[in-house]
């Protein structure tokens, strides 16, 4: 088992910053990757970007430039910096640990873009 904790959202004017973290915790040295994913009212869930544990990244290109993902392994920590904010970034922010077969997920951090 791996137990997710995401913190960090909150409100933010377009063009501001925030980072986001997510705590891992647990059976955590059967992580294979992580991943933020983000989910806005009346929207599917839409993944953001993935980190694996050599820490090869790949983003999602409505994020690609602006957002970072990044690890802290001997924190057990994932961070999401994310950059140049727009109105449509607003959403719930879910992290996702992959271990083997099961998935993982936090319970989320809202993050709101507007002025």
């Amino acid at each position: 088992q791996v137990q997710l904790v995401e913190s960090g959202g909150g409100l933010v004017q377009p063009g501001g910053s925030l980072r986001l973290s997510c705590a891992a915790s647990g059976n955590i040295f059967s992580i294979n990757s992580m991943a933020w994913y983000r989910q806005a009212p009346g929207k599917e869930r839409e993944w953001v970007a993935t980190i694996s544990t050599n820490g090869r990244t790949n983003y999602a290109d409505s994020v690609k430039g602006r957002f970072t993902i990044s690890r802290d392994n001997a924190k057990n920590m994932v961070y999401l910096q994310m950059n140049s904010l727009k109105p449509e970034d607003t959403a719930v922010y879910s992290c996702k640990a992959v271990a083997g077969p099961y998935e993982y997920w936090g319970q989320g951090t809202q993050v709101t873009v507007s002025s």
